[in-house]
């Protein structure tokens, strides 16, 4: 198996490595919300036709391999990915948007 992927007019391979905290970098990346984090990371990625190649959720920070066709823009990535799990993660957990100092920012 090859290790660059088949578009219609090109041969890809494009694998990011990127790493980001939550804001302040506070520590609550654990038990059941680093678990939902973990796990719209995987589908959301999946919705933008991206391939998640190794994926860690830690307490105060993420690290994600990730394959990006060439068509994906990583900033255009990075946004839906970190907006919409803000957006789930805020309606999930509602305590966490009642702390003065997030302001409805969550990355």
């Amino acid at each position: 198996m090859s290790r660059y992927e088949k578009a219609s007019h090109v041969y890809w391979r494009c694998q990011y490595h990127i790493v980001w905290t939550p804001k302040y970098r506070f520590r609550l990346l654990k038990n059941k919300l680093g678990k939902d984090v973990y796990r719209c990371i995987q589908v959301y990625s999946e919705q933008l036709g991206c391939t998640v190649v190794e994926l860690n959720v830690q307490i105060d920070h993420v690290h994600l391999v990730i394959k990006v066709p060439p068509k994906l823009s990583i900033s255009k990535l990075m946004g839906a990915l970190k907006g919409k799990i803000a957006l789930k993660i805020f309606s999930k957990y509602p305590y966490l948007r009642k702390n003065k100092l997030w302001g409805n920012h969550f990355w």
